[in-house]
């Protein structure tokens, strides 16, 4: 698609009562078709993918020149399956705020109801959370958290992330897939573009970057503090780190955490709890003037819309057709359950056309 610079503006208040509950009934009835005609599998694909979920929400009547539209449909969605119970074999776990420091405990709640181990998707989750906040320096700080996964342990994951100074906010959404390496272009998509300097450390232009952090972090504390003093003081133009953005007592103590943790891989690296945007924008700053291996700062942002709904933008929503809706498509699923695939096949003559 065409990419065309834009926002997602913060926006204030709430989805009024009569809009959400109606957003409910409507992603859960969509989804349960999804999963009743493709399987959970194609639910989660078409969660992640940044245009079908900008249109779901949009579907369901939401803002669409908003940044609420994907606390909002998330909030639906999970509220909406657990209506749903036992019919439909998908986790919808976290959300936004104190929400999104729960999902470990909605994630290992899952497991427990369905009997399977979760710890290696909790892993996932907070390494996305992670990753996202920490490798992806944006401006964004993650607000909201969403982790999405089926009993086979297939997952895909919403967040976003709030930038304060300029009141925008910005999606990230991740799916698993075979192979997949999450700190080498991980994204299905990041939605909303920005300007400015982005230190993108999750990148495949990072690789060599990564590469040289790991063997960085080899060289004992009192080495590595040595030549970070150094190379402080011939700075590149583009300062993604700043003298001040450098506590040596606190960045010492780090560096020592990690040599003494051996890392093997990047990855083992980023996981060790007390890395944060500082550590990595150091190391990423000695990778570039001492190895020669600049990080990547292209902006990984790959989806932007044209974005306006419950506030009456393009027109306020008709509740009499959106019940309607609702209603033909909790028939259409009801009546496939016992055999009757007549309004099924006809959505799909539709979607077709």
């Amino acid at each position: 698609m065409q990419r065309k610079v834009t926002v997602l503006p913060l926006h204030t208040g709430f989805a009024p009562r009569w809009l959400f509950e109606r957003m409910v009934k409507f992603v859960s009835a969509v989804t349960e078709i999804i999963v009743y005609e493709f399987g959970p599998y194609e639910f989660l694909r078409r969660i992640a993918d940044p245009i079908w979920f900008q249109a779901f929400g949009c579907a369901a009547g939401f803002d669409w020149h908003s940044s609420g539209l994907t606390t909002t449909v998330c909030g639906a969605l999970r509220e909406g399956l657990l209506r749903l119970s036992k019919e439909i074999p998908i986790a919808i776990c976290g959300g936004k705020a104190k929400k999104a420091l729960d999902t470990p405990k909605d994630i290992l709640s899952y497991g427990e109801r369905w009997g399977i181990d979760v710890q290696a998707l909790i892993e996932k989750s907070r390494l996305c959370a992670k990753i996202d906040n920490v490798l992806l320096q944006d401006g964004y700080d993650l607000y909201h958290h969403t982790f999405i996964f089926t009993k086979k342990g297939e997952w895909a994951v919403i967040q976003q992330g709030m930038n304060e100074a300029s009141k925008t906010a910005r999606r990230y959404q991740w799916l698993s897939v075979e192979g997949l390496d999450l700190t080498q272009d991980p994204h299905t998509g990041v939605t909303c573009d920005r300007t400015g300097l982005i230190l993108n450390l999750a990148s495949k232009e990072s690789k060599p970057a990564q590469d040289a952090m790991l063997d960085f972090v080899k060289h004992d504390p009192e080495t590595m503090m040595e030549t970070l003093k150094k190379v402080t003081m011939t700075m590149p133009k583009r300062h993604y780190i700043t003298k001040n953005d450098i506590d040596e007592q606190r960045l010492k103590r780090i560096l020592t955490v990690i040599h003494e943790a051996d890392p093997k891989r990047y990855i083992h690296m980023v996981n060790i709890q007390g890395v944060g945007k500082k550590t990595m924008a150091a190391l990423s700053l000695v990778s570039e003037l001492v190895y020669k291996s600049p990080p990547s700062f292209r902006d990984p942002a790959r989806f932007s819309f044209a974005h306006g709904g419950k506030d009456g933008h393009p027109y306020p929503v008709n509740r009499k057709v959106y019940d309607e809706t609702i209603e033909f498509l909790k028939n259409a699923i009801d009546k496939a359950k016992l055999g009757d695939k007549e309004k099924i096949n006809a959505l799909r003559r539709l979607s077709l056309f």
